[in-house]
């Protein structure tokens, strides 16, 4: 329990100046949203090679049939990673244009009128 909440707050105290000097919400969603738009194709990538990984054990133990298991195994888990996100991919496009919504946008945040007190 201690781990998690120093991790928490190690991790809080990292995005601490991003948050400060983002001027409003929807900087901070803008930020979000291209740093998930950067490590996306890096995380397909590594699920590719995971995959991939799976297969160079799969031929170089095909002789131990422990071996064998395992290899498939980790071929399965990157097939079903890849999948995973290539269908979300292709959900949030197919209700983007289902819905017209733009990929690139800003974000309007409500906001409160304090001139009407």
């Amino acid at each position: 329990m201690k781990q998690h909440l120093k991790a928490t707050i190690v991790g809080a105290l990292a995005f601490a100046p991003a948050l400060a000097f983002a001027e409003t919400l929807g900087g901070i969603l803008d930020t979000i949203g291209q740093l998930i738009g950067a490590a996306t194709p890096i995380v397909v990538a590594l699920a590719l090679v995971y995959f991939f990984w799976g297969l160079g054990q799969f031929i170089l133990g095909s002789a131990d049939e422990g071996k064998r298991k395992e290899a498939i195994s980790i071929m399965i888990y990157g097939i079903i990673a890849l999948f995973v996100m290539v269908s979300i991919w292709g959900i949030i496009n197919v209700l983007q244009t289902t819905f017209s919504i733009s990929g690139s946008g800003t974000v309007t945040p409500p906001t409160v009128d304090r001139s009407a007190r």
